[in-house]
């Protein structure tokens, strides 16, 4: 089981974090080496990749894609945690009814780069601290802005007839987005309370819901053997990167973490996935300008 290396698409059930998932990996493939790409609240369902064995090097490249929710927000009742899972601290019953063109024209108002300042219910840190930890002695603390971007909202769902609305809507965002802050927001710009009551997420960069093994699935995959048959390459995580393959010479280079002489027109710092003749991903090189020469130095290599 030590020798296990991949990308496990994980269907995250309700009731567990992001850790706890990791520690039940780590019991169902008896190694160490575990780890996820991307925290999810405990009530959150959905994709969550998990790294095994050599590709838990490349979770910082793969925290950094974009991830798409399906997230249902519900207008006039505001929570402690933004979710469904906090106390209700706000309730106004809208009146007179939204028409869906407002709804729809006011959504749309956050596709783009926004600022969000995060939920006092979160995993951020400040003086070292998580802001949920503060959260629960009852504190607040000032937290500054932050830039992120919502690359897509597609509403499939709406329920205006109703005292507290209820909106439907599938969105793609940069990491570090809150969809809870998302859904408290576009409840201000309709002018009432608002909270996210229901998310899950269904894609986490190359890897979608359909991709997504159950924790029962891997442990039948344990029991049969058939477990690295179902673990995704290390590269899949890293499609977005542009390639290079060198020849056996210069895949010796690399295997030796020596620089490379780049044969192709690029910036300087760019990442690129380096695949030896027989196209196993060996590397990760970044590029670098010397005498206006391309060049490339190791970031990560994999033997």
């Amino acid at each position: 089981m030590s020798e296990l290396k991949g990308i496990l698409p994980l269907l995250k059930p309700a009731g567990f974090t992001s850790h706890d998932c990791v520690n039940k990996i780590r019991r169902i493939l008896r190694t160490k080496r575990v780890g996820h790409t991307g925290t999810l609240d405990p009530s959150v369902t959905g994709v969550l990749p998990i790294c095994i064995g050599q590709a838990t090097r490349v979770v910082e490249y793969i925290q950094d894609l974009p991830k798409e929710y399906h997230a249902t927000i519900q207008i006039g009742r505001s929570t402690t945690t933004e979710d469904a899972d906090g106390e209700l601290i706000e309730e106004q019953a809208v009146s007179p009814t939204f028409t869906e063109e407002q709804v729809r024209a006011m959504v749309m108002k956050f596709v783009g780069e926004i600022e969000q300042v995060p939920p006092m219910y979160s995993a951020i840190k400040i003086n070292g601290v998580r802001l949920y930890e503060l959260a629960r002695e009852g504190k607040e603390v000032e937290r500054k802005a932050r830039k992120v971007t919502i690359y897509s909202i597609e509403i499939e769902a709406m329920s205006l007839e109703q005292p507290f609305p209820e909106v439907t809507f599938r969105v793609r965002c940069s990491k570090g987005t809150y969809v809870r802050t998302l859904c408290v927001d576009i409840g201000k710009e309709l002018g009432y309370p608002a909270h996210m009551k229901y998310l899950q997420r269904i894609a986490s960069g190359p890897f979608q819901l359909k991709d997504c093994l159950t924790f029962e699935e891997l442990e039948k995959a344990v029991t049969e053997g058939k477990v690295q048959g179902f673990l995704r390459p290390i590269d899949e995580g890293l499609l977005h990167y542009p390639d290079y393959t060198v020849n056996h010479e210069e895949a010796l280079d690399v295997f030796n973490g020596k620089r490379l002489k780049i044969e192709k027109d690029l910036e300087e710092g760019i990442l690129l996935r380096i695949y030896g003749t027989d196209q196993n991903f060996i590397a990760l090189y970044r590029t670098y300008l010397y005498n206006g020469v391309v060049w490339g130095k190791p970031e990560k290599v994999f033997h």
